[in-house]
């Protein structure tokens, strides 16, 4: 298969070690590299816009690629907001949204929304062709997986910021409790927190559930460019 990925090294390479490197991929971090046309872009078999949520502009090189399932990333965005504010009709995109935050990527099956019912054959081919099952959720900002993990993320910052237990433990206990393979600090390490802190205020924006509200230490983590585990060791 021919492969345009945009986006970051870091997700390009979780990308390749879900796929398989059989496959020819052409990579580009964005695409102020090198414009590439409408007949460049319906030559390739797949495109994956890795971080689509982040430039949600890219949509203008995406329309009327009927034969070419374009897979964008869609954690921190609605899909159907996204095409309300360029003013651009549904039925002229091939746009399947995909939670492709870090870490998410490279898991057996993939969470993922569409705006257009009859883009379900493009879930069967990815399938069929790329060997990756998919869920479909509705297109809300946070999608499923996101939203929830964010939530346990902030709360364990809560939790770090107030004294009640140190970064490690929080992680020690929710692997015991709930048998996550990585606590949710850990896992927010992994993720960049800035990552984290934009989807928690992107899902306060559209529900304005406090339970998203940002915790402060979280975000002056961000603005430190720091991580969980950083700060606690500087702590000790």
């Amino acid at each position: 298969m021919k492969i345009l990925v945009i986006g970051e090294q870091k997700r390009f390479d979780e990308l390749q070690q879900r796929l398989g490197l059989e496959h020819q991929y052409t990579y580009k971090p964005d695409f102020s590299d090198g414009f590439l046309s409408s007949e460049q872009l319906n030559g390739f078999d797949y495109i994956f816009d890795l971080n689509f949520d982040d430039n949600p502009v890219n949509l203008n090189y995406y329309a009327r690629l009927e034969n070419v399932p374009v897979m964008v990333s869609a954690a921190k965005i609605s899909l159907s907001e996204q095409f309300s504010r360029f003013k651009s009709p549904v039925n002229q995109y091939n746009i399947t949204g995909c939670n492709f935050l870090p870490t998410m990527i490279n898991r057996p099956k993939w969470e993922v929304s569409q705006l257009r019912p009859g883009n379900i054959r493009v879930l069967a081919k990815l399938e069929n062709e790329l060997g990756v099952p998919t869920l479909q959720v509705g297109d809300r900002v946070g999608m499923v997986t996101p939203r929830v993990l964010a939530m346990i993320i902030n709360e364990g910052a809560f939790t770090v910021q107030e004294g009640t237990a140190s970064v490690p433990d929080v992680d020690l206990g929710m692997k015991l409790g709930t048998n996550y393979p990585m606590g949710p600090l850990e896992w927010a390490d992994r993720i960049g927190l800035h990552h984290v802190v934009e989807l928690l205020n992107a899902i306060y924006d559209d529900t304005k559930d406090e339970r998203y509200k940002v915790c402060p230490l979280l975000k002056n983590l961000v603005y430190s460019e720091e991580t969980f585990y950083h700060y606690h060791q500087n702590l000790t």
